[in-house]
């Protein structure tokens, strides 16, 4: 009998090597409204080939159909709330696979801490003038139907950067091809993920076990 070896795939690219270590495991985009969780996660689940799923999309969907915009108006904001951290928990059973949040999700106690316990976070962290510059003209966000829009964005980041930095990764989401956010991603993922089970791999039999227990 042959000497039974790991699969081949897990080392043969860094996507495979990342979706092997995730197990049952999600990663989970969060960060403000236009920071690009859709767009960059649709092409990082691509690329990992796990399945992709947009967290405000399933909560229209549990609506009726009902935009986002529409639950704000006819229900308030801590109705949504309410159900979007439902939506997320449901959804955080469901792995492995890639999830977009809405930019006011993590900010939820309970949300962050099922988000530590089922998946990797990655927070996309962009500058007030990158959200301005991609939000301005659309109405589907609600936070900024208000007469100083900027003004908003500027104290939702003040309220809500401290809150990301609780994510297990940031990269700065900013005016560059998507492909190259995406690239960033699949680095600092592979790094917190598979890294360390190399590490362990390479150190002496009897030497201290001091990489483990990173992941959360």
């Amino acid at each position: 009998m042959t000497e039974t070896t790991e699969p081949a795939m897990t080392r043969s690219s860094p996507e495979a090597a990342i979706t092997a270590a995730l197990g049952r495991r999600l990663i989970v985009l969060v960060g403000m409204m236009g920071a690009g969780k859709s767009t960059i996660g649709r092409r990082l689940a691509a690329r990992l080939k796990l399945p992709f799923v947009d967290a405000d999309t399933e909560i229209e969907t549990a609506h009726g159909g009902m935009t986002i915009p529409e639950i704000f108006e006819s229900r308030g904001e801590a109705y949504f709330r309410d159900g979007e951290a439902r939506v997320i928990a449901r959804l955080l059973e469901n792995g492995p696979g890639v999830l977009a949040t809405g930019g006011g999700s993590f900010m939820r106690e309970e949300t962050r801490q099922r988000i530590r316990d089922k998946a990797i976070s990655v927070w996309l962290k962009a500058d007030a003038d990158v959200i301005m510059r991609r939000v301005r003209r659309r109405a589907d966000r609600p936070l900024l139907q208000t007469a100083d829009p900027a003004g908003t964005v500027t104290r939702l980041l003040t309220e809500r950067e401290p809150v990301y930095q609780d994510a297990d990764l940031t990269i700065s989401s900013r005016d560059v091809p998507h492909d190259r956010i995406v690239d960033e991603c699949i680095e600092a993922l592979h790094a917190r993920l598979c890294a360390p089970a190399e590490a362990v791999g390479e150190q002496a039999p009897d030497a201290p076990n001091q990489v483990m227990g990173v992941l959360r």
